[in-house]
C-alpha cells in the first residue's frame, strides 16, 4: 500500500535520527491520520536494514494491539504473536505489569525496537513521579531498547504529569515532538474529514425543589449554579432523546448515500448505555450494540461491528482512541469525562477519510462550557473558514415529530437520591416513553452507589474487562 506523504516524511526523518545516534523518536499525528501504518512501515525498514532484531509494540487496548499485530504482519510478512520464530509481539500497556524476567532478558540478548502507541497513557520523568506503566518503561525499556518510537494524537495528560520518554520545551513547557502532523495538515491533505460539532442547548430549564422553582436559559447558566451536576444532564431523558434524535436523522440521511455508515454513542456507565439502547429501540425503533468492559469479549463485538452494516454502537470505555472503525461518521458525546484528550479521541473516531461518497463527520453533545471550549479549539485547527461549531435548541425540530398531545416538559425526579429533593424540567421534548420504564434502572443505581462509583473509576482509568490478560505473557524466549 502506498504511503501518504506525511508517513513517508516521518519515516525518513526517524531513520535519519536513528542513524545519527538518537534512540528515541516522538511522532505527533492527529487521530485518524494513519499512525499504525507509518509505524509498521518504519519497523519493516528497520528489520530489513538489519538495524533491529525484534519489534515489540505496546498500545492502550487489546483491539488496538491486535490491529498493530495485523498491520506489522502485512508490512513485514513476519509473525508478531510472540511464539518461536516470530519477529516480535504486540501487547497492551496492561501487560507491562505481568511480564516476567525472561521477557525483559530479550532486551539484553537482542536489538529490540519498541513502539509505544498513545504514549500519553504512560507518565513519569523518573521513578518518583511515574505511574505504573511509566515506571515499567523507565525500569525495563528506557535504557535497554535499541530504538523506540512513541506515537500520540493528543500529546498531553489531564493530570499534567510528564509523559514518559519525552522532553519539554522551556519556558512554554510544551512537549518536544520530532515530527508533527496536525488536524489542519490532515484535512488539507484529504486524510481526515472536516469535523462538525453540534452543541445541544435549551433556553427553558426549570429546577424545582421544595421551596422554589429556578429557571435557566442555557446549560451553562444551569451548571454555573452548581445545583445540577453535568451527570444529571446527560442522564436526563429529554436530553438523551434530543441528542440521539438529531444524530439519528443525520445518520439516516448519510446512509442514503453511504449504506454502511454508522454512529457511535459514548455513554458514562453501563446503566446509562443500556438506557440509551432501550430508548433507541422504543422511540426510534433502532437496534443498537452495547459494548462495555462487562462483556466477556468486547474486542470481538467491536470487530464484528466494524465489518457489519448495523447502524449504532454504544460504548462505555471501549471505543475512544486507536479503535479503527472507518464507517463511523456520527458520534454522540454523552460521557461524564470532560477532558480535552478524551474529547479529541472520541471525535477522532469519525474523522478517518474513506472512499465513500459522503464524507461528513458530525459530533453531537450538550452545550457544556468545557466541551464548547474544546470544540472551538478544534475549529482553530481547520485550515480554512468552516462552520465547525453549530448550536441546536431543544425546542425546535424534534417537537414536530411528537404527538401534539405529548408534553414538552421533562421532570427529573431526585426524590430517591441522597441529593437535595429537586426536579429538573427541560422544555422541548416529551417527558416519557410509554413502553419503557426506566424507574427500575434508577433504583438499582441508587441502591448500588458503590458500583456506580466503581464504574466511573473504571471509565477513567482503564478498560479492565477488555484488558483481562491470560498468563503466559513471556512467549518470546
Amino acid at each position: 500500500m502506498k504511503l501518504r506523504q506525511w508517513q513517508a516524511e516521518c519515516i525518513d526523518l526517524a531513520l535519519t535520527q536513528y542513524r545519527d545516534g538518537y534512540s528515541h523518536f516522538l511522532a505527533l499525528a492527529t487521530p485518524g491520520a494513519g499512525k499504525t501504518m507509518m509505524a509498521s512501515e518504519l519497523a519493516d525498514q528497520l528489520l530489513k536494514s538489519d538495524l533491529v532484531d525484534l519489534v515489540v509494540c505496546f498500545s492502550p487496548s487489546s483491539i488496538v494491539a491486535k490491529d498493530f499485530s495485523e498491520s506489522l504482519h502485512l508490512r513485514t510478512q513476519e509473525r508478531f504473536d510472540g511464539l518461536i520464530g516470530a519477529k516480535g509481539r504486540s501487547l497492551t500497556y496492561q501487560n507491562l505489569q505481568y511480564l516476567d524476567s525472561s521477557f525483559w532478558q530479550l532486551f539484553e540478548r537482542y536489538r529490540v525496537f519498541v513502539i509505544f502507541d498513545e504514549i500519553h497513557h504512560c507518565s513519569g520523568s523518573n521513578i518518583d513521579n511515574a505511574n505504573a506503566w511509566g515506571e515499567q518503561i523507565i525500569l525495563n525499556i528506557q535504557d535497554k531498547a535499541k530504538l523506540t518510537l512513541a506515537l500520540t494524537g493528543t500529546p498531553w495528560r489531564s493530570d499534567t504529569a510528564p509523559i514518559v520518554l519525552s522532553n519539554y520545551l522551556h519556558p512554554s513547557n510544551k512537549i518536544s515532538c520530532d515530527y508533527i502532523y496536525g488536524l489542519s495538515e490532515a484535512i488539507g491533505d484529504d486524510v481526515c474529514r472536516i469535523p462538525q460539532i453540534v452543541a445541544i442547548d435549551n433556553n427553558n430549564i426549570s429546577v424545582v425543589d421544595i421551596k422554589e422553582t429556578k429557571t435557566f436559559n442555557s446549560f451553562k447558566a444551569l451548571l454555573s449554579q452548581s445545583i445540577i451536576p453535568y451527570q444529571e444532564i446527560i442522564e436526563n431523558e429529554a436530553v438523551i432523546k434530543f441528542v440521539v434524535s438529531s444524530a439519528h436523522k443525520k445518520l439516516s440521511k448519510i446512509r442514503r448515500v453511504n449504506p454502511d455508515a454508522a454512529g457511535l454513542v459514548v455513554a458514562s456507565s453501563v446503566d446509562h448505555a443500556n438506557k440509551i439502547s432501550m430508548l433507541m429501540k422504543s422511540y426510534f425503533n433502532e437496534d443498537s450494540i452495547v459494548v462495555t468492559y462487562r462483556e466477556n469479549d468486547p474486542t470481538s463485538i467491536i470487530q464484528q461491528f466494524r465489518h457489519a452494516k448495523s447502524k449504532w454502537i454504544i460504548s462505555v470505555g471501549m471505543i475512544s482512541e486507536g479503535t479503527n472503525i472507518p464507517r463511523l461518521q456520527i458520534c454522540c458525546h454523552l460521557t461524564n469525562i470532560k477532558t480535552e484528550m478524551h474529547f479529541r479521541q472520541i471525535l477522532g473516531r469519525i474523522l478517518r477519510m474513506t472512499g465513500s461518497k459522503n464524507q461528513e463527520a458530525v459530533m453531537y453533545m450538550p452545550a457544556e462550557p468545557k466541551l464548547l471550549e474544546y470544540a472551538y479549539r478544534v475549529k482553530q485547527d481547520v485550515p480554512f473558514e468552516a462552520d465547525v461549531v453549530k448550536f441546536e435548541k431543544m425546542k425546535t425540530e424534534v417537537v414536530d415529530d411528537l404527538d401534539s398531545n405529548q408534553k414538552g416538559d421533562v421532570v427529573f425526579d431526585k426524590s430517591k437520591s441522597l441529593k437535595p429533593n429537586v426536579e429538573l424540567r427541560i422544555d422541548g421534548f416529551e417527558s416519557g416513553i410509554s413502553s419503557v420504564d426506566f424507574g427500575e434502572i434508577n433504583v438499582v443505581a441508587d441502591e448500588h452507589y458503590l458500583t456506580t462509583s466503581y464504574e466511573k473509576v473504571v471509565n477513567i482509568f482503564g478498560r479492565f474487562k477488555q484488558e483481562t490478560i491470560a498468563l503466559g505473557l513471556s512467549g518470546l524466549r
